[in-house]
């Protein structure tokens, strides 16, 4: 677990609207679902769990409507998932604005128009509209089904190599569930969380305190 100042915090929460662009996920709704994930994990109370899901489209479509229930405040969370994340109304409101995901799209493909080589890239260009809803897909329903299990969680969580180092240790979701609240997402010797490196060099730079939980 760790804190972070306020100035810092604010900096990152644009660094979030800029880098996440055309997919920008509310911190507060994300982090609702998230806390109910961990809480109800692979229950049918899981958000997203890919056991009670046909397939991945299903289960994203059914996370995509309780996020949004989250975030206009249609319905509101158990207390046990409230408070300690994050806000900033100003920043919310541009980034789940219709302006802000077109223009973000336009620069993507502006972007593709200069730089672009072959014109089998612009296939590449629905990744990057959609990337935080396909980030999702991939590890709720991949780090749910597929891989192995360092620990009986009491749920279908695994460790899914290699692609964890592709998501940046995000699909260590077995050793996530049971430590969840560790910075560090692998737990065997040769596991390896490509995150965690950073948030030390962060934690020794003073813009994060890691703290022993």
């Amino acid at each position: 677990m760790f804190k972070m100042e306020k100035f810092w915090e604010r900096f990152f929460y644009l660094i979030l609207l800029i880098s996440q662009g055309s997919s920008f996920l509310n911190p507060r709704a994300y982090a609702i679902l998230h806390r109910m994930h961990h809480a109800y994990s692979d229950t049918e109370k899981d958000p997203h769990s890919p056991h009670f899901f046909k397939d991945v489209f299903g289960m994203m479509l059914a996370t995509k409507n309780m996020y949004l229930n989250y975030l206009l405040h249609k319905i509101e969370p158990e207390p046990a998932f409230r408070g300690n994340y994050p806000e900033w109304p100003l920043v919310d409101r541009i980034g789940d604005s219709w302006f802000w995901r077109i223009g973000c799209m336009l620069a993507y493909i502006g972007f593709y128009i200069v730089f672009a080589e072959y014109w089998w890239m612009y296939l590449l260009l629905p990744i990057h509209f959609l990337m935080g809803p396909l980030h999702g897909a991939i590890v709720n329903w991949c780090g749910h089904k597929y891989g192995y299990a360092n620990h009986d969680n009491d749920d279908h969580s695994k460790n899914s190599l290699p692609w964890d180092f592709l998501l940046m240790g995000e699909l260590f979701q077995n050793n996530h569930h049971k430590k969840p609240n560790s910075p560090n997402f692998a737990t065997r010797w040769w596991e390896f969380d490509p995150t965690y490196p950073m948030m030390k060099v962060l934690h020794w730079m003073r813009i994060i305190r890691i703290r022993k939980v």
